[in-house]
């Protein structure tokens, strides 16, 4: 009994001692893109190859924009979008979080997250798209990590310059491109509220832009866009 007792202590001691790394993995990268700007994420890895699936010579659309270069009619949108209390907040939207409780209590299921964009981002750079409650943990884990090493103006930087905006298509300069034809620099009022609209769903926003639901929102987002705060 002792032998198998001191085994089972070891192997939890040896878990223990790899999620720590992988802790420590991950803080590493975080400190590092404080001012060195990410290739890829896990998202972007994800989309790669689920497009190469098909396409075995397809790559990605992506192209980095530093955040001066981005159009504050599209940083007021994203966030009127995505997190009206992204400056007030340290990375958690508490009332959000709790209405995302009630929802997914009343569910019986993990259907919402009262995700933030500093979230969003956590999940974008290193975790899957799958819904569980180990993977939330992790995501609030990374986000505290982002929350007190990052500056809000950077967290939003790195934000739109990873996200997913439809198949292979990621960042505010390839979305720009791929469907105005312009730079994420001259994105006017309109355009950016169509590109904020897509983000909950971007691989099906983006062959169906006429939708209500879609209409709906971008109407919502414009409504709104003018009151939200953004970083300087």
């Amino acid at each position: 009994m002792r032998v198998v007792l001191r085994r089972f202590g070891q192997g939890v001691a040896a878990a223990v001692g790899l999620v720590l790394l992988y802790q420590l993995w991950i803080f590493a990268h975080v400190l590092w893109w404080i001012d060195h700007n990410p290739a890829s994420t896990a998202f972007m890895a994800a989309g790669l190859a689920r497009q190469q699936d098909r396409h075995p010579d397809a790559e990605l659309r992506h192209k980095w924009v530093p955040y001066e270069d981005i159009s504050i009619h599209l940083k007021r949108a994203i966030v009127a979008a995505e997190d009206a209390r992204f400056i007030e907040h340290e990375g958690f939207d508490v009332e959000g979080i709790q209405k995302a409780v009630e929802k997914n209590l009343k569910k019986g299921r993990l259907v919402a997250g009262g995700s933030t964009i500093s979230q969003q981002l956590a999940k974008n750079l290193f975790l899957s798209g799958e819904r569980s409650f180990i993977r939330k943990g992790q995501e609030a884990v990374i986000t505290l990590m982002i929350e007190v090493t990052w500056s809000k103006r950077r967290i939003l930087e790195v934000y739109l310059n990873v996200i997913e905006w439809g198949n292979g298509i990621y960042g505010a300069e390839a979305a720009a491109r791929r469907y105005y034809k312009t730079s994420a620099a001259k994105l006017n009022r309109d355009q950016a509220a169509k590109l904020a609209a897509m983000v909950p769903n971007p691989r099906w926003y983006e062959h169906n832009r006429n939708s209500r639901s879609y209409l709906r929102r971008v109407a919502i987002i414009k409504r709104y866009m003018g009151y939200s705060q953004v970083p300087r």
